[in-house]
């Protein structure tokens, strides 16, 4: 079945916002771990801000959907959920700073919705240090997958699966040679080593390997860089912007090879169709989570009820993805108890075990907090939509 869908369908801006009862219900003995008898307060810092914002303000707006459903329904063991949100704008410093504000004043109960690999690495030492969980980082890095961190919990497929899902398809169509051009961060440089390791699994040989700069406006010169190689596809390990930047740029110079790209490859499809004049249309991404459009999906039926009811003009995969998280969250803080600590709440998740939330699978235990392995590939069209 075909199903057309943007990936963005409009931005709602924002930086630093709370979200839910003010801060003022907070004064109770327990108010020192963000729990009251009428609250369970939730720090976050993400990107809202700069070229990765999308990121950021998506993936806020789908934790909070969730969120208002549950306060609507009078909360979880009686307890309504805050989101108190920080903008970072993509930069690691901040997002240590601001998770030391979060944990030391704000006195969340755990941390939930941080973006970015480097971003994760910088508040994990914090979060550790004060023993608060972290949940559903928008993070797919494999160096945070391989052994369990008794504070971190994954929703989200790693980028490790990602990458097998769009190399092993390579391998079937018999494309033996690839390019790789990746992000010069910690996200881009981790996740080529995973790539790389992989294309050997399969045979697949990588004949170029190209940093770009997270803030570069244009690629000629990696492009430049690419026209000997003649790679049989190029995979861009590269999120948001940076994407488009090089698709614009190859695809001036001539540039013919199939192109993919990972889960945040693409945010503002309808936005990144409209600049690249219709040159959008072949990229293949993956998705981890179904489309947001797909209604015979039972997550994302309830998805779109709660938008109708409550929701920002924001439609994307990574809004459901938000919506997802929170989903799961609740549901290890539900089965955490009344008394809750944060002992209960990862007992919580890791009582979740094998389960489906509205048909989109999760898995936890006491070995294993990486959550969901759902990967699929879709394609772009030239107006931004995507089919399968």
């Amino acid at each position: 079945m075909t199903i057309p869908i943007s990936r963005r369908a409009l931005v709602a801006g924002g930086a630093a916002l709370a979200l839910g009862p003010g801060p003022g219900l907070l004064r109770s003995a327990r108010a020192d771990n963000g729990v009251t008898d009428g609250l369970i307060r939730i720090g976050q810092s993400a990107v809202f801000s700069g070229p990765a914002k999308d990121f950021g303000i998506d993936y806020r707006a789908g934790i909070r959907l969730y969120f208002d459903r549950i306060n609507k329904s009078g909360g979880v063991n009686g307890r309504k959920l805050e989101l108190v949100s920080y903008d970072d704008a993509y930069d690691p410093a901040k997002t240590a700073a601001n998770t030391a504000k979060l944990i030391d004043e704000d006195k969340v109960f755990a941390l939930a919705g941080f973006v970015a690999t480097g971003n994760l690495a910088a508040a994990m030492p914090l979060a550790e240090k004060a023993g608060v969980p972290m949940f559903a980082p928008l993070v797919g890095t494999t160096s945070f997958r391989t052994r369990v961190n008794r504070l971190l919990f994954h929703v989200r497929a790693g980028y490790d699966l990602e990458l097998r899902k769009i190399i092993s398809h390579l391998s079937t169509l018999s494309l033996s040679s690839i390019a790789v051009v990746y992000q010069d961060s910690a996200f881009g440089k981790s996740n080529l080593a995973t790539c790389e390791q992989l294309a050997a699994d399969y045979k697949v040989q990588v004949v170029k390997t190209l940093p770009l700069a997270i803030a570069a406006e244009d690629a000629k010169q990696v492009v430049a860089s690419l026209a000997d190689a003649k790679p049989g596809a190029v995979l861009m390990i590269m999120a948001g912007r940076m994407v488009e930047v090089f698709m614009r740029d190859y695809r001036a110079n001539g540039g013919a090879a199939p192109l993919y790209t990972l889960s945040v490859g693409i945010t503002d499809a309808a936005g990144s169709a409209k600049r690249l004049e219709g040159k959008l249309a072949g990229l293949v991404t993956a998705s981890i989570v179904p489309p947001p459009q797909a209604v015979r999906v039972p997550i994302v039926a309830d998805y779109q009820r709660d938008r109708a009811e409550f929701g920002e003009k924001i439609d994307s995969y990574t809004t459901l993805e938000g919506y997802i998280a929170s989903r799961v969250m609740v549901e290890g803080l539900r089965r955490a108890g009344k008394a809750l600590t944060r002992d209960s709440f990862i007992a919580g998740l890791e009582g979740i075990g094998s389960a489906r939330f509205g048909d989109f699978p999760v898995e936890y235990g006491a070995k294993n907090h990486n959550g969901s392995t759902f990967v699929d590939l879709e394609m772009y069209t030239r107006d931004g939509q995507l089919r399968r």
